[in-house]
């Protein structure tokens, strides 16, 4: 609006212009307005093209403010006619420079913004030179120590005297207003100088005044700086006569002493922080637990490496993969204080300790990282042991200490076997150490006698990884001529780039020790043949065991303090405590890991490919199943199986259940109740006779003998199932595990207890039953007996002619000849069989004058025989006989079902023995009929459950299923398996890697 303002007021001036104008004719050009009239659009100029107003250069080689942008111009009142000199230019330039300072502010404000992106961009380009510390000399970090910065400052002017030497800003004050006012307008609103467009004499005076104040101020900077040049020379000689009379040595004694107070303070105040730090930390994964913040916790990068070591340590390297990732190994002689640096690194008393015996007896790999408690776990446990409290501390030692002595095998003193530990608390540094047993020199009574060379095998293991941080151990109060560790460290790392020499037992050191230069010879690695790449000195406690981590440390930092070895720069202040020796371990565990981990996941890549190789040319059309997927396998295989049990139907229980009993019993119904009954000599003994003896066998035995046949024919059906082929599908790979599951099963399994009384009250009554309601039962028990009694007919033929050896007619076909013995037997057997076809009713016993007529018989005939051949001849002659007569009487008694119902009234024919064999086979049939319903109702479950928790100890049992499932397959699938795992773990934790860095 103000522009629109203006233009309309411009116009009204030009307009008055052209109409009164005097001396003119004409119209006048447009060239010859008004400045601000040819600035905008002229309504009465049709033919009016803006342009520029061409700047004066004798303006120009003096000024840059012309190009300003213009005020608002306030304008006087307007007269009318022809002016051709207006002076506005001067308002104008008043204008522009009122906003300089505007213009002043914004540059500064933008110009910072621009500087700081600026300052950023470079800062991010600039490379991380954090781990290139080592190449810049120790001169440069240890300059504190030979310069005495307090004296300087003490030295330099106070305010006062720069306040001196600083410049007169007053007078630079009054000189800018001065300046100011040149510029400004006067109070009765004209300009304070007035320019025309050819140039006036204000110009001149105004570029005289502003050169005059310019050299004014640059004489008063040049005398300022005069001044202080001169002051900083007197200083520095004041401070040069000042040195020079101060004598080196008290210089020297006195810089140490200022050195020493400073480290003092500012150790006490790195305590202070570090404390703070610790309970801030430990506030802050408190909350994370809780789940304040909402967010889900990743796992930390030390348990992720770990993670990866575990699995590493349990892999078969079959293919030349070694495990060549970084952890730091403690090694030491015995007593040296490995494991007390171990503690003291990990802020707790953690491992089991003895007076002068060997108490690490297996590697203890510890893994370090922080948490808000200070706990302490298994790999394979989920219990957390409190480390502040003093019970559970002895419980994690004797748990160590049990683990250990379960490591190691009967005749051995110590283990390659691993213990894996995970120890948090807030303010732990991230690390993952192994604590190894301690190298002797000589094997004492108890040990075994390959201990030095096993403890040696072990640490030459661990040490021969080319990552692996050698954390040699020396205990400072003995000699060091007998230290042994010392050359076996030399001999895996000769130029010491990844060993890290730590001293124990200062205290005891600088006590016993005359010459102090000794322990200095010690720390830089005179003493020794191995380098290291670090040497520090500790202090781990008074040599009492009850001693807190808090005492111990107090005790060394006291001890430093007060130790001639840094009053007299033997040590250095970075390299005593373990606070110090923590850092730096971590600090170069963290750089090996970064400069090793991404090769170590390349040769694992590699290896994975090859073994993938091997399976698809070796096993194209099976899936990669590693040992435990084939035991789970196995296991539904197996339980299928079991099932498969209650599928079997109850006559096939029944019949091979009766079968297999009668052939156990079978032997004690013939020989101990048929045959003793059947000597009697009528059925009224016979069958008081059979009453007792079964009677006293279903008490005693025959309930126990059917548990038996039963429980041995559920195994046999059991193992007919396990072994039995299946086809194409079946797996030989399974058999063993198969067998060993059906061993322990039937050795766990028992028969229920209460199942004999039942069945001994079932058999009983049974066989008190005599009565036989139909001719079918007497047929069927006549068939029993028939078949019974040429079963034993059979095997009392055979054991006659083994007796008395082959008849004429083998021995003329076969050509077998009978030895002298048989000879004898077959003479004996000739003259009993007269005797019988004499006497068929002949009684079962000789007596003795048939005895003594027989052998003088045989005598007449030149064959000398005693009594005992005689009588066991006579036992198998009268027993055949004896069973054939029993069978003729069974044909007869085929019809006498009649006279049975008649209870033999009237008539000689007795069948009381088949009614006996009647009795025996019904009780079989209830028997068995019994037998199965235990079976398929309790005994089928039972084992279910037995085979189950077999199936599942077995699961639990890794050296058990290596034992059971073996082969080149599950070898090659079980290496398949751990190396994806590996490279997944490996690409994983490179990834956390880089996020973090």
């Amino acid at each position: 609006m103000w522009r629109l303002r203006r233009a309309a007021v411009a116009c009204e001036v030009c307009q008055s212009l052209v109409k009164h104008s005097s001396g003119v004719k004409g119209s006048l050009p447009l060239q010859k307005l008004h400045l601000v009239s040819r600035s905008i659009y002229h309504s009465h100029h049709p033919t009016l093209k803006l342009q520029r107003p061409q700047l004066r250069t004798s303006f120009q080689q003096f000024s840059s403010l012309t190009n300003l942008p213009l005020r608002k111009l306030k304008f006087s009142p307007i007269k009318y006619g022809y002016q051709p000199r207006r002076n506005f230019w001067p308002a104008r330039l008043a204008t522009r420079l009122l906003k300089l300072r505007y213009l002043i502010l914004g540059s500064a404000v933008g110009g910072g913004y621009t500087a700081k992106k600026t300052f950023d961009q470079w800062k991010d380009m600039i490379p991380d030179l954090s781990e290139y510390k080592w190449i810049v000399p120790d001169i440069v970090w240890e300059i504190d120590e030979y310069i005495d910065f307090e004296k300087i400052r003490k030295a330099l002017p106070n305010s006062e005297d720069l306040v001196k030497l600083a410049p007169d800003f007053d007078k630079i004050v009054e000189s800018l207003s001065l300046l100011k006012d040149l510029f400004t307008t006067g109070s009765s609103g004209e300009t304070a100088f007035r320019a025309t467009d050819h140039g006036s004499e204000s110009d001149k005076h105004f570029r005289k005044g502003l050169l005059g104040e310019l050299i004014l101020l640059q004489q008063q900077i040049q005398e300022h700086e005069e001044e202080a040049r001169r002051a900083a020379g007197q200083y520095s000689t004041s401070y040069a006569q000042q040195k020079r009379k101060v004598s080196d040595k008290e210089k020297i004694d006195q810089l140490q002493e200022e050195l020493l107070h400073t480290q003092l303070k500012y150790q006490r105040i790195l305590e202070r922080l570090e404390k703070e730090n610790k309970e801030l930390r430990k506030l802050v994964l408190q909350k994370d637990d809780k789940g304040i913040h909402h967010r889900k916790l990743k796992k930390s990068l030390i348990d992720m490496y770990s993670e990866v070591l575990d699995v590493l340590s349990d892999y078969d390297a079959s293919y030349n993969t070694q495990d060549h990732l970084p952890r730091v190994v403690v090694v030491g002689d015995q007593s040296a204080g490995k494991t007390s640096v171990l503690e003291m690194i990990a802020q707790a008393r953690i491992f089991p300790r003895g007076s002068g015996e060997m108490m690490t007896r297996s590697p203890v790999k510890v893994t370090l990282s922080e948490g808000p408690h200070h706990v302490a776990l298994f790999k394979d446990s989920s219990r957390e042991f409190d480390l502040t409290k003093e019970e559970d501390l002895a419980a994690l030692r004797h748990e160590i200490e049990l683990r250990m002595r379960k490591n190691v095998k009967e005749g051995c003193t110590v283990s390659p076997e691993t213990i894996s530990l995970n120890v948090k608390g807030p303010g732990l540094q991230r690390m993952v150490l192994v604590d190894l047993p301690g190298v002797i020199n000589t094997v004492t009574s108890g040990m075994a006698p390959d201990t030095k060379e096993t403890i040696f095998s072990i640490s030459k293991a661990y040490m021969q990884n080319p990552n692996a941080i050698i954390l040699c151990i020396q205990d400072g109060s003995v000699d060091a001529e007998r230290s042994i560790v010392t050359d076996l460290v030399s001999q895996m790392d000769p130029h010491g780039r990844r060993t890290i020499f730590v001293l124990t037992k200062v205290d005891l050191a600088e006590k016993n020790v005359a010459s102090p230069s000794r322990i200095q010879q010690i720390i830089e690695g005179k003493l020794f043949p191995m380098k290291a790449l670090g040497y520090f000195a500790v202090v781990t406690g008074k040599g009492n065991s009850s001693e807190s981590i808090e005492a111990i440390r107090e005790y060394e930092e006291e001890f430093f303090q007060n130790s001639k070895l840094l009053k007299t720069s033997m040590l250095k202040a970075h390299q005593v405590t373990t606070r110090n020796l923590s850092l730096a371990v971590s600090d170069c565990f963290w750089k090996m890991v970064r400069e090793s981990v991404e090769q170590q996941a390349d040769s694992f890549k590699a290896t994975r490919f090859n073994l993938e190789t091997e399976w698809k040319n070796n096993y194209p059309r099976l899936r990669e199943l590693d040992r435990n997927e084939l035991f789970e396998k196995a296991k539904n295989e197996i339980l299928d199986e079991v099932i498969s049990l209650s599928q079997v139907t109850p006559k096939h229980w029944e019949e091979i259940l009766q079968q297999s009993l009668w052939e156990r019993v079978s032997t004690h119904v013939i020989e101990n109740i048929y045959l003793p009954a059947a000597q009697t000599m009528n059925s009224g003994t016979f069958n008081t006779t059979v009453d007792i003896k079964l009677k006293q066998w279903t008490d005693k035995q025959l309930p126990n003998k059917a548990v038996e046949v039963a429980w041995e024919t559920l195994q046999e059906e059991f193992s007919r199932f396990m072994t039995e082929p299946k086809g194409k599908e079946h797996d030989d790979i399974f058999d063993k595990l198969k067998e060993a599951v059906k061993e322990e099963s039937i050795k766990r399994h028992k028969w229920n207890d209460f199942a004999e009384d039942s069945l001994r009250v079932i058999q009983h009554n049974a066989l008190e039953d005599r009565s036989i309601s139909d001719k079918q039962q007497w047929d069927a028990a006549i068939y029993f007996m028939e078949e019974a009694l040429q079963a034993r007919l059979k095997d009392t033929e055979n054991a006659i002619e083994n007796m008395v050896g082959p008849d004429w007619k083998k021995r003329w076909l076969y050509w077998k000849n009978r030895t002298q013995e048989q000879c004898v037997h077959n003479e004996t057997k000739n003259e009993l069989e007269k005797m019988l076809k004499c006497n068929e009713e002949h009684p079962a016993y000789l007596a003795s004058d048939e005895i003594t007529t027989v052998r003088k018989n045989l005598e007449s005939r030149g064959v000398e025989v005693d009594p005992g051949l005689i009588k066991d001849t006579w036992h198998q002659v009268y027993r055949r006989h004896f069973l054939k007569t029993a069978l003729n009487h069974c044909n007869l008694c085929r019809r006498g079902f009649y006279y049975y119902q008649r209870h033999f009234v009237d008539s000689e024919l007795e069948c009381n023995d088949v009614v006996l064999f009647w009795r025996i086979q019904r009780m079989l049939a209830i028997t068995a009929n019994t037998l199965r319903q235990q079976l398929t109702n309790t005994e089928v479950r039972r084992l279910e459950k037995n085979v189950k928790e077999v199936l599942e100890d077995f699961a639990e049992d890794g050296e058990k299923k290596i034992k059971l499932l073996t082969g080149k397959r599950v070898q090659l699938a079980e290496d398949l398996k751990k190396v994806r795992e590996i490279q997944e773990k490996l690409d994983a934790f490179i990834e956390a890697l880089h996020q973090e860095k």
